[in-house]
């Protein structure tokens, strides 16, 4: 793993709110061309809203929740032909605990569909990040194009709070370094999935015991 950035300290960032996070995520990472942007994704379990899919998942239902998972792969291909017009080049890696929980056997078949349309997805076991998390589990993490990048908070449960903003270089570019340096080692989800989730029953619970 590359050097440890450095801490995510709150003072030296800027509070965004849902919508104005989202605004703000939407007008950079449009404008990018000719540029490379990284995501981290850490925790295992999220509550997310808006996802037909995942509503399903909360049910229980697992032949609905990937039935109408299917229905998006138009959009996903659009959105990946349309990054790849701009040369906004967008990788994620996504962290993995086994045995895995409700939550992330569905999130990684959408990751894997997400791959499938054209996206770059990669999986990196937890065991691979323990010594960058001796001080604790890394945040979640997204840097757009060396400029920008959030640090995206959730709640005990799972839940979206909001995103504190950085954009000092000297915070920025060790991060994004260190995100490049983690998806180098990864997997490309399109031999991980095959391999360890498509096999596996329907997950049992819906809930994850913590």
């Amino acid at each position: 793993m590359p050097e440890l950035p450095p801490d995510l300290v709150p003072t030296q960032g800027e509070w965004l709110d849902d919508d104005a996070y989202s605004g703000d995520f939407r007008d950079r990472n449009s404008a990018i061309r000719d540029g490379d942007s990284w995501k981290l994704e850490r925790l295992q379990h999220f509550e997310e809203v808006g996802s037909p899919s995942r509503d399903a998942l909360s049910r229980g239902d697992w032949n609905e929740a990937l039935r109408l998972m299917e229905g998006r792969a138009g959009t996903l291909r659009k959105a990946a032909e349309d990054a790849d017009r701009r040369g906004s080049r967008f990788h994620r890696v996504r962290i993995v605990e086994v045995p895995l929980t409700p939550y992330m056997q569905w999130e990684l078949h959408s990751l894997h569909q997400r791959a499938q349309c054209g996206h770059r997805v990669r999986v990196l076991p937890a065991e691979a990040l323990a010594g960058a998390e001796a001080r604790g589990p890394l945040p979640e993490v997204v840097v757009l194009d060396d400029r920008t990048l959030y640090r995206v908070v959730y709640d005990a449960s799972g839940a979206f709070e909001g995103a504190l903003r950085y954009t000092d270089p000297s915070i920025v570019r060790p991060w994004a370094q260190f995100v490049a340096g983690a998806y180098a080692g990864a997997e490309d989800i399109r031999t991980y999935f095959p391999r360890e989730v498509a096999p596996l029953p329907a997950p049992s619970l819906t809930i994850p015991a913590e």
